[in-house]
């Protein structure tokens, strides 16, 4: 079949791209290369996915006459790209265009390819709010530009699914890590601290908060499970994560075990619209798609540790931002 896969050359979409390869599908990953975070990790993840025979196309989803290059005959559409995480150097513009306006460029693209079988629009539990510890049916109350934005993107999608234009779902992803996590997120930020003996700048309050900390391969394997499952999860909302939960502090502590070494930790003032508690409810995935997280939080964080090892310790590019 032939994939089309938005944001390919970020975290978690260039996981879902090579699996999609591997399973001997035609992949087409599309990516803007915003600078949000450092270009040479998406680079890389770009140079990986093309030396399995991936297509990347430098697109941008927000000017829809970028779209009209592609071909027309995409089986499948996973949407992941999207301005990402609670951050102040993003304006509410950039979560609007980048959310909202490109998903509805791609939409009006999906339009176009009468052979698709499946929009999947990829989600976020940044949805619920401050507690995102419910199932599927609880009213959304996101607390951020990127919560807000999310959910205006995912009705979007869903929209045109229950008008009957084409058959969609939308997943909710949950405090997903892993190798290729973006520099700026708990881990990498945490390991590369650890490694180059920088303090790591810890939100006041965030160790006592709970996560749902998800293994980027097990979310892959939900993702990927609604190939073929179309009429079964059209017009679904579905969470995707591990029913597991731990600490902020917990996940440290774990990390400086499989170092062999204590991280110096810096408090700094807690960041607005930050999620309290993630608990993914997963009886839905378990039960449309046979959903079944599999990865330990210390097996996952092990091989994270080693990817950072492989790729970025000597080229130190993750922790420039970390030392200005």
């Amino acid at each position: 079949m032939k994939v089309l896969v938005t944001g390919a050359a970020g975290y978690i979409a260039s996981h879902t791209a090579e699996r999609l390869k591997s399973l001997g599908h035609d992949v087409i990953g599309l990516d803007n290369f915003s600078d949000y975070y450092d270009v040479s990790l998406k680079k890389l993840n770009a140079s990986t996915l093309k030396s399995k025979g991936i297509v990347i196309e430098k697109i941008d989803l927000r000017f829809a006459d970028q779209l009209q290059m592609l071909p027309k005959d995409f089986d499948y559409i996973f949407h992941f790209a999207a301005q990402p995480g609670i951050s102040s150097t993003s304006s509410f513009e950039d979560y609007l265009g980048n959310n909202v306006v490109g998903t509805k460029n791609l939409l009006d693209f999906a339009l176009l390819n009468q052979n698709l079988a499946l929009f999947v629009n990829i989600a976020t539990s940044s949805i619920y709010g401050i507690h995102a510890t419910f199932d599927e049916t609880v009213a959304p109350s996101p607390v951020s530009f990127y919560g807000v934005t999310k959910l205006a993107a995912e009705q979007l999608v869903l929209e045109s699914s229950r008008l009957g234009q084409l058959k969609a779902c939308s997943l909710r992803l949950y405090s997903v890590y892993g190798p290729r996590e973006r520099p700026e997120k708990l881990y990498t930020k945490l390991i590369a601290c650890a490694l180059n003996d920088i303090p790591f700048p810890l939100y006041k309050g965030s160790e006592k908060h709970l996560r749902s900390f998800t293994y980027v391969q097990d979310i892959v394997d939900g993702v990927i499970s609604v190939i073929g499952a179309a009429d079964l999860v059209n017009n679904e909302i579905i969470n995707l994560g591990t029913e597991e939960e731990s600490t902020t502090q917990e996940g440290i502590e774990i990390v400086e075990q499989i170092l062999n070494k204590k991280i110096d930790i810096q408090i700094v003032e807690a960041r607005s619209g930050d999620q309290l508690r993630t608990k993914a409810v997963i009886g839905k995935a378990r039960k449309l798609l046979g959903y079944n997280p599999k990865t330990s939080l210390y097996e996952g964080l092990k091989a994270q540790v080693q990817w950072y090892q492989d790729n970025f310790y000597n080229l130190k590019i993750i922790t420039k931002k970390l030392q200005k």
